[in-house]
């Protein structure tokens, strides 16, 4: 029988480290798997997502903290590294070079472009930006950049050559379009030149760069026809996967009272995923105590009256904002971090895990500063490759698959409990994840007989299963 202290967070996971030297399945050995036609979402939700993203998860990368250099060569070193934990899809923070005129800090925020067509020297030359995703492309992943379609720095190259691109106040000045964003200024998409220049600027980066598409920053802030119609264009050069950062179920706290609307319609023809910010704050808040982990369910409900099955969000513990200005997920969620890692990247959608996860560091990084991740030996490395091959080779964890179940299951107070089985039954994975303080004991759950977090093959074959206080249990089966 495994021994439930391998699941406690904060502990060396002895059958995590067997789990890593079995060598799961090389990524680029890996056939893509595209979703077949009878299982995706129906109309209006159009979106074919690329065949390579049906069993990805995505890593991003803050290529200034990664490394001392903060450059796409030093980063470049970690990509085999990254490549054996499993990740799929890598998300590169903006890349562009950073305006100076009201820049916050000494760098300045890499969401303050000044050119949308250069690289920032800071992080090297486009040429290595080149070489790195090509690596990454030889190793089986995908690269994709982060995109600020919504704004640009004072001193951009847009706003001196068409100011008229831009919004005005009652003087004729440039305007944030937040107030506390001072150091960029609101562009105006009432423009057909500048909805012309932006799609042609992010064709550039997927046709003549090598990317393989965009996470989009404050996405619903920025008219949905145009990315409609980008999604679009960009299909005609390749395949591309388009995260957005938004969530129709999340009133941003940065509108004005009553501005919001939920029908931004992003994830219809133009966006594979948004963000499951919803989700996230409810987590952070059971994990404070200040929500029941009964309030769940009722979550996922609502995710499902707002999408249809196979219409799907990205989940996650950390991120660059959440990272600087809420806390690094260990401060936040405390014992219960890396239980609710494993919920996140298990339940319906798109995990995602932040530079330094896989480090356990507590470290809360300057956002406008040089700021270096203090990587510890990656303790937690094996753990998040536990969950990303998991996710990588299960078929009841796909992606975008409206035939796959999603059910919820009965469980003490403490314990959220699901099942995920894929359309014809074959593939199922089981799920209890314990936020309380005492373990807890669970029927053996019917055919799902080997154990994720322990040596590749291990069965479970006990009339009960036990959860540990502030772990997990993973359990799966495929049929031939």
């Amino acid at each position: 029988m495994l021994l439930p202290t391998l699941h406690r967070p904060g502990r060396v996971l002895l059958g995590l480290l067997g789990l890593a030297a079995c060598s799961p399945p090389d990524p680029a050995s890996q056939a893509d798997t595209a979703i077949p036609a009878n299982c995706r979402p129906p109309a209006p939700f159009t979106i074919q997502h690329p065949a390579w993203a049906t069993n990805a998860s995505l890593y991003q990368v803050n290529v200034r903290q990664y490394t001392p250099e903060g450059t796409f060569r030093a980063f470049e070193k970690h990509l085999p590294r990254l490549q054996k934990m499993g990740v799929s899809v890598l998300w590169l923070m903006p890349v562009q070079p950073i305006g100076e005129v009201k820049r916050k800090g000494k760098l300045g925020s890499q969401y303050s472009l000044r050119d949308y067509r250069s690289v920032n020297a800071e992080f090297g030359s486009l040429a290595d930006l080149q070489h790195l995703i090509n690596e990454a492309h030889k190793l089986g992943m995908h690269v994709i950049l982060d995109w600020v379609a919504n704004h640009t720095s004072w001193d951009s190259e847009l706003s001196k050559q068409h100011p008229d691109w831009f919004t005005h106040d009652a003087k004729g000045n440039f305007v944030p379009p937040v107030a506390d964003w001072q150091d960029v200024i609101d562009l105006d998409y009432s423009k057909p030149g500048l909805r012309q220049y932006m799609a042609e600027s992010m064709a550039y980066w997927v046709k003549d760069v090598g990317f393989d598409g965009f996470r989009c920053d404050v996405a619903g802030l920025v008219p949905t026809d145009f990315w409609d119609s980008t999604r679009a264009a960009l299909e005609k050069i390749k395949p591309v996967f388009m995260l957005a950062e938004w969530d129709e179920l999340h009133d941003p706290p940065f509108l004005p009272k009553g501005t919001f609307t939920p029908h931004t319609h992003l994830l219809e023809k133009a966006f594979d995923a948004t963000y499951a910010l919803k989700l996230h704050y409810l987590l952070d808040s059971v994990a404070q105590g200040k929500r029941p982990v009964a309030a769940l369910p009722g979550y996922f409900a609502a995710e499902r009256r707002m999408y249809p099955a196979g219409v799907y969000l990205m989940n996650f513990t950390s991120s660059h904002d959440v990272n600087s200005w809420d806390n690094p997920e260990g401060v936040r969620l405390g014992a219960n971090a890396q239980a609710l890692a494993v919920l996140t990247a298990l339940v319906p959608g798109i995990p995602l895990v932040y530079s330094g996860q896989e480090a356990d560091s507590t470290k809360k990084l300057r956002f406008f500063d040089k700021d270096t991740i203090q990587w510890n030996g990656y303790p937690l490395n094996a753990f998040y490759a536990a969950l990303l091959h998991l996710k990588q080779n299960s078929p009841a964890l796909r992606n975008g698959d409206a035939c796959a179940k999603f059910t919820i299951l009965p469980a003490p107070a403490d314990c959220f409990v699901f099942e995920r089985a894929s359309g014809d039954g074959r593939a199922k994975t089981w799920v209890a994840v314990n936020l309380g303080a005492q373990s807890q004991t669970l029927a053996h759950p019917a055919e799902t007989v080997t154990d994720a977090f322990a040596d590749v093959g291990s069965p479970v074959t006990d009339a009960q299963v036990t959860v540990p206080a502030h772990g997990w249990r993973v359990l799966s089966t495929k049929k031939p």
